[in-house]
């Protein structure tokens, strides 16, 4: 499942170590029901891929050679089990940190019967830096990151320069980056970090028209109501 070669794996903590002590995200008390931890204690060893430092071989992992997406931050799940589904001929990676997340995503994934979907629950950071091959990657999904509104937490948003360098490098010549946010302040951010990234290009003159695959979220339909907005980038790699 997992192959590494001196040649493969770039040491990209050394040259930036502010991803080897910042995390995007904190450990946080969250409820988690009976049926998400059953869910982890019976479904993790059958569609989970535990973290270690070394490359994957998507072919082995997804039993079948077809395009690959990553999902950072999958959250409880809903996004990734629908376009799972409307894009079944095609793998989906999904990364998160939080149990009751990984909980109800197992579940989906044995409700829905999701065999293109495999978990990793760690760092996303980590991940990438030691387990995604470079030039492996069809698509990247980051929606709804936490956007750390406070100016001072700033520093702790995932978007940021070194890292959609670490990703860029892991897409395929025309594969895509995808971010999505309901932070105005953040989806600026998001929109000149790509745009600094010289391995990618806008697909679009600024935010792009939301992806049909993209379904809307019921927190993303909640803030409509409210009068809130939701933001797209969309990047290729050239």
């Amino acid at each position: 499942m997992m192959s590494e070669t001196p040649e493969q794996h770039v040491k990209q903590d050394e040259k930036h170590p502010f991803f080897g002590r910042i995390r995007s995200f904190v450990h946080r008390r969250a409820h988690i029901t009976p049926g998400q931890q059953e869910a982890l204690n019976t479904l993790m060893q059958r569609w989970a891929i535990p973290y270690q430092p070394a490359l994957l071989n998507f072919e082995e992992v997804f039993e079948r050679q077809a395009p690959t997406i990553l999902e950072i931050g999958f959250g409880m799940g809903e996004t990734t089990e629908k376009i799972a589904i409307a894009r079944h001929a095609e793998n989906f990676l999904g990364v998160e940190v939080f149990n009751a997340g990984v909980g109800a995503m197992l579940k989906r994934i044995e409700q829905s019967d999701l065999k293109n979907v495999r978990i990793i629950q760690h760092d996303a950071v980590d991940v990438v830096n030691h387990m995604i091959p470079l030039e492996s990657l069809d698509g990247i999904h980051i929606y709804f990151p936490d956007p750390w509104p406070k100016k001072r937490h700033h520093k702790r948003r995932l978007i940021q320069g070194p890292f959609v360098h670490l990703l860029a490098q892991r897409l395929k010549k025309g594969g895509y980056i995808h971010c999505a946010t309901d932070w105005e302040n953040y989806a600026e951010q998001m929109l000149e970090v790509l745009s600094a990234e010289p391995l990618l290009q806008n697909t679009a003159n600024g935010f792009a028209p939301k992806p049909d695959y993209r379904p809307q979220t019921k927190f993303e339909t909640r803030g409509f109501r409210l009068g809130h907005s939701s933001w797209d980038v969309v990047f290729k790699k050239v």
